[in-house]
C-alpha cells in the first residue's frame, strides 16, 4: 500500500508542486489537501492520512498547534513540518507538540521524498544533526538545564540505555551509535525501541526533545 500523503499549506503552488513530485512515486501517493489548520483537521476526521507535510505559518489555525491537537490522537498520523528558514523557532515549537521531524521547503526533491520514507517508517529523524542545532539554539526556552535530569522515568533505564538515549540526543544515527558503542547495529535498534517503550515516546525526535527537557544533554554539550 503506497504511502498517504497529506498537503497543508495556504499556498497553492507550493502545494500544487509537492503533489506533482509526489505522485511520481510508486509508493506515494497525496490523498488530501488542506490550506490551513482548521481545514486539515476536518479533513483528517473522514480521510486515512499516513504523514502529513505542515506548514508551521497559516491563517485560522497555524501548523504547530495543528500539530498539537493531530497528534494528541490515539493513533495519529506522522508528521512532518515544513519551514522556511532552518532553525526557526515554529520548528523547534512543532517538534514539541509531536512532529516526528522537519524540513525546509526548499530542500531537494529527493531529500523530501527520504523524509517522507523515514518519518513514515518510524525508525529515523529527519536531519538529526539540525534537530540537535536548533535545541542547542532554543534550550534556554526549556525547564530543564539542571546538572542533574529532573525526569523520574528516566530512573527506569539501564546504563547502557541512557547511554544510547545521549548518543541519539547528540544526533547519532543507528549505525554511528553502534560503531561508537561497539554494538551491533541491531542491539542498537533494540535498545531505541526499550527507551521509547519505557519513557512512552513515539519516536527519536521526542526522545531528543526529552534529553534536553531533563538536562540529560546540555545545550552545546554532551550528556
Amino acid at each position: 500500500m503506497p504511502i498517504r500523503v497529506m498537503l497543508v499549506d495556504d499556498q497553492v503552488l507550493l502545494r500544487t508542486g509537492f503533489r506533482m513530485v509526489l505522485a511520481a512515486q510508486p509508493d506515494m501517493e497525496v490523498v488530501a489537501e488542506a490550506g490551513d489548520g482548521v481545514e486539515a483537521l476536518q479533513v483528517l476526521r473522514s480521510t486515512e492520512v499516513d504523514v502529513v507535510l505542515m506548514d508551521v505559518r497559516m491563517p485560522k489555525l497555524d501548523g504547530v498547534e495543528t500539530t498539537r491537537r493531530i497528534c494528541s490522537d490515539p493513533k495519529p498520523p506522522k508528521v512532518l513540518i515544513l519551514t522556511t528558514f532552518d532553525l526557526d523557532e515554529y520548528a523547534f515549537s512543532g517538534l514539541k507538540a509531536g512532529a516526528s521531524g522537519f524540513m525546509l521547503k526548499d530542500v531537494p526533491p529527493g531529500e523530501l521524498l527520504t523524509a517522507i520514507r523515514s518519518v513514515h517508517s518510524g525508525d529515523a529523524v529527519v536531519a538529526p544533526s539540525t534537530t540537535r542545532r536548533l535545541l542547542d539554539r532554543f534550550a534556554p526556552m526549556l525547564p530543564g538545564g539542571t546538572t542533574e535530569p529532573r525526569h523520574k522515568e528516566l530512573e527506569r533505564l539501564t546504563d547502557r540505555e541512557r547511554e544510547v538515549m545521549v548518543l541519539v540526543a547528540q544526533g547519532l544515527s543507528n549505525g554511528e551509535i553502534a560503531a561508537r558503542l561497539v554494538l551491533s547495529e541491531a542491539t542498537v535498534k533494540t535498545h531505541v525501541g526499550r527507551i521509547l517503550t519505557k519513557l512512552g515516546l513515539r519516536d527519536r525526535v521526542q526522545v531528543v526533545v526529552l534529553a534536553y527537557e531533563t538536562g540529560l544533554v546540555r545545550a552545546g554539550g554532551h550528556g
